[in-house]
């Protein structure tokens, strides 16, 4: 039987690096029937929407969605997309697994951090309004429902996954209200949770503390902005934004994207790196059942990058798109295909 899912390539390098991807899904033998549809300012263009109707539509039938990465225009313009579309389908758990490629080198070897971050409200919701002019008020909306339910996830996850520790992240010393109700709920979620250590960080001593032993950490449990923040810093720990998955869950829908920009500049080029939707489409994979496909592509990923013989320039290899996705496929063809093994790191 074959999954069907809404397919957002996006702009910039997006297209590219996601038609990278969906070569390499559909090598691994798993039917995909694809629905694609385009979002922001192509969108726009074409239906006077920048989030069209018929996208929706599709991904409320077939609740899964493979996204790359949408420009999102800086001090004016449209909304972002990433956050519409959490908010539409109240995406409200987003999760990105922190983990070591081989072959890139970084500072911090063997880094496995997950960050699980509320998706749906906080300050970065951009619920703001001009005062008067000169004077612009931006909202923090946080609730127990919300808070509750993120953290519970982290919690659950945790648990499944055998992970050893939860930080929640905050700045409840200045922020006594707001971040005081979130730390609240997620302790009172705790208690309920009593083999998993949980403990509480105020967020500039945690970007201090990442830089330093980011060892010291498990499982990240963040509200919206501190998350957004935090995760790419976490991403530095690994080679970078190109490099690592996002996933945003909601009680009936799930969306995989690139957490990278759209990088314009080398829009067309053939040079971007498809590594993160790559990875992003992994643990689509793990979500739809198809744990032995995930796993085939991961080998495969590990072989390409091990060799470092096809990698491209932002990882300090040579190789265009269209020759590491070549190589990955090839990888695939040599890999024998695992037998399925459920992974502590990804859901």
């Amino acid at each position: 039987m074959a999954h069907t899912v809404t397919l957002i390539p996006g702009d910039g390098i997006g297209p590219e690096v996601v038609n990278a991807t969906v070569r390499i899904l559909e090598a691994t033998g798993v039917k995909f029937e694809w629905e694609s549809f385009a979002a922001g300012a192509e969108a726009y263009e074409k239906y006077k929407e920048y989030i069209p109707k018929e996208l929706t539509q599709s991904i409320e039938r077939t609740h899964i969605g493979l996204k790359g990465p949408v420009t999102t225009p800086v001090g004016g313009g449209f909304s972002s997309i990433n956050v519409a579309l959490r908010k539409q389908f109240e995406l409200f758990a987003n999760f990105r697994p922190i983990i070591n490629l081989p072959g890139v080198p970084t500072k911090y070897p063997d880094v496995d951090l997950i960050v699980v971050r509320e998706n749906t409200e906080g300050l970065y919701s951009g619920i703001e309004h001009e005062v008067v002019p000169g004077v612009v008020e931006s909202l923090k909306i946080i609730t127990e429902r919300a808070s509750t339910r993120i953290a519970k996830f982290a919690f659950e996850y945790a648990r499944e996954f055998k992970r050893k520790k939860i930080h929640a992240i905050h700045k409840a010393n200045i922020m006594k209200m707001s971040d005081g109700l979130f730390i609240r709920c997620s302790r009172n979620i705790s208690r309920g949770y009593p083999e998993i250590t949980y403990g509480e960080h105020i967020v500039d001593n945690t970007c201090m503390q990442l830089v330093m032993n980011p060892y010291q950490y498990d499982v990240l449990l963040l509200e919206n902005l501190y998350g957004d923040i935090i995760s790419d810093l976490c991403a530095g720990l690994v080679g970078g934004l190109g490099l690592v998955p996002g996933a945003n869950f909601g009680h009936e829908c799930a969306v995989f994207e690139a957490v990278h920009g759209s990088a314009p500049d080398i829009a067309g080029k053939d040079i971007a790196n498809p590594t993160a939707v790559l990875r992003s489409a992994i643990l689509m994979l793990r979500h739809l059942g198809e744990e032995n496909a995930a796993n085939h592509i991961r080998l495969a990923m590990e072989k390409v990058y091990t060799e470092k013989m096809h990698l491209t320039r932002d990882v300090g290899g040579a190789a265009g798109t269209t020759e590491f996705t070549d190589a990955m496929l090839q990888a695939l063809e040599t890999i024998p295909r695992p037998k399925p093994v459920v992974e502590e790191v990804e859901i």
